[in-house]
């Protein structure tokens, strides 16, 4: 994939959100970008010789970091859109389908979710691979992540299905790193759940952690903090129904925990006393993932909006009850920094992007505020959180590198990625023998 590489680039005139306590707001303001880094933020800046970008009448900001999200799902969009066993959707996308996936269907997948998280201001992704069916497939995802020039971390994980082997894993691991961490955007981790055995062969190659857990199906290993096996390189998802005595261990041990406020009400995994409310209560950041592409898409907006409703609903409801020392209502500067600084350290990626820090890396996007939706602009985070979309999205650069530009996406051929996704959909619908209907329930 060829990319449009600007050594220095200006945008001028915008409303800059830094996300950084440090580096003041600006109602109009400037980001100045050289090659990957970010090198000013200020007023008038002056950079000759820089492509200038006008952010006049736009939000410029961190990316958004989406910090979970089932990549592989991609050709399966809104195929089960009501579902609420989490049993049946597994054995629909495992069982049924994934059982029948190619090489050739992961990448396409891979690809058609990182240009939708692209085109939707989403820079960095956190990949859970829970269908890393042999070597090649996981190659072929991250063939396809490096392809499309987004940032990820792409959590390497057995496959769900019970005719999937995992002998090549954690063997697998030791290439994986060699080949992908060593610094560039693309890096690798492991999907582990509680294969603690797996663990210790990530813990040696410094690789991060990444655990589904639902209190009500799993519980905290006693032995993983003796083991040493329990610190900041483990990531916890949904951490939902969680006793407290393991909120308590997560906080002792710094974990990171993200949440998905959309698919964790789909399955009804969550209840008032709320997983991300549950994560603050106990000291930690928590971040926003989608995590299912078979109900819903990619579109941290869509979170954010859920996380401030879902966060106010639960609390209220508690307060209703009687509870005394419930905590009070969410507010939007907390719901972004959820979708940037918080997804940014669950990657462990804090030091890196995050938030408009001279010395980061340019993982910037530019968002329109002339909209009839929009306009006129009065509170410019509440405005991200609570009503722009995905078609505000003027321009996204990641490293540098500009991946969206006046709201088209930068070098993606996408008759052909739609055609490709619709074959490889085709072929699984075939081959497996399952059947959907356009209007209903599914026809079987």
């Amino acid at each position: 994939m060829s990319t449009q590489k600007n050594p220095r680039t200006l945008f001028k005139g915008g409303t800059v959100i830094t996300m950084d306590a440090a580096v003041p707001n600006l109602a109009a303001g400037d980001v100045l970008v050289e090659n990957d880094r970010i090198v000013s933020v200020g007023a008038n800046i002056q950079a000759d010789g820089a492509e200038v970008i006008d952010a006049s009448s736009s939000i410029v900001m961190p990316g958004l970091v989406d910090a979970h999200h089932h990549m592989w799902l991609g050709v399966m969009r809104r195929l089960m859109p009501d579902v609420d066993d989490l049993f049946a959707y597994i054995g629909v996308v495992a069982e049924t389908l994934g059982a029948h996936y190619r090489p050739h269907d992961m990448y396409v997948s891979t690809s058609l979710t990182a240009a939708a998280s692209l085109d939707a201001g989403i820079t960095t992704i956190i990949d859970a691979c829970h269908s890393s069916r042999s070597p090649e497939h996981t190659d072929a995802a991250l063939d396809a992540l490096k392809g499309s020039g987004i940032r990820a971390l792409h959590m390497v994980g057995a496959a769900m299905d019970k005719k999937a082997s995992s002998a090549h894993l954690p063997g697998d691991l030791e290439r994986l790193a060699r080949n992908w961490n060593a610094g560039g955007l693309v890096q690798v981790g492991l999907f582990g759940q509680f294969n603690l055995d797996w663990w210790k062969v990530a813990r040696d190659l410094d690789m991060r952690i990444l655990t589904e857990f639902i209190g009500d199906l799993a519980k905290l290993p006693e032995d993983i903090t003796e083991k040493g096996l329990l610190g900041r390189h483990n990531i916890f998802n949904h951490c939902t129904r969680l006793p407290e005595d393991t909120w308590k261990r997560f906080a002792e041990a710094g974990v990171n925990v993200t949440v998905n406020p959309r698919s964790d009400a789909l399955f009804g995994f969550d209840d008032d006393r709320f997983a991300y409310q549950q994560a603050i209560d106990h000291g930690l950041a928590p971040a926003l993932g989608i995590d299912l592409d078979t109900a819903f898409g990619s579109d941290l907006f869509g979170e954010m909006h859920a996380l401030f409703g879902q966060q106010r609903s639960a609390m209220r409801y508690r307060r209703f009850r009687g509870e005394t020392n419930v905590p009070g209502p969410i507010s939007v500067e907390a719901v972004l920094q959820a979708a940037t600084i918080n997804g940014a350290l669950a990657a462990g990626l804090e030091a890196a992007i995050g938030t408009l820090t001279p010395g980061k890396q340019a993982d910037i996007i530019m968002v329109r505020t002339d909209g009839v939706a929009v306009f006129p602009l009065s509170n410019a985070i509440g405005t991200i959180v609570q009503a722009v979309e995905r078609s505000d999205v003027d321009t996204v650069m990641v490293a540098g590198n500009i991946r969206k530009r006046a709201g088209k996406l930068v070098d993606v051929d996408l008759a052909r990625l739609a055609s490709e996704a619709t074959a490889s959909r085709d072929y699984l619908l075939e081959t497996s023998g399952y059947r959907t209907s356009l209007f209903g329930a599914v026809a079987q």
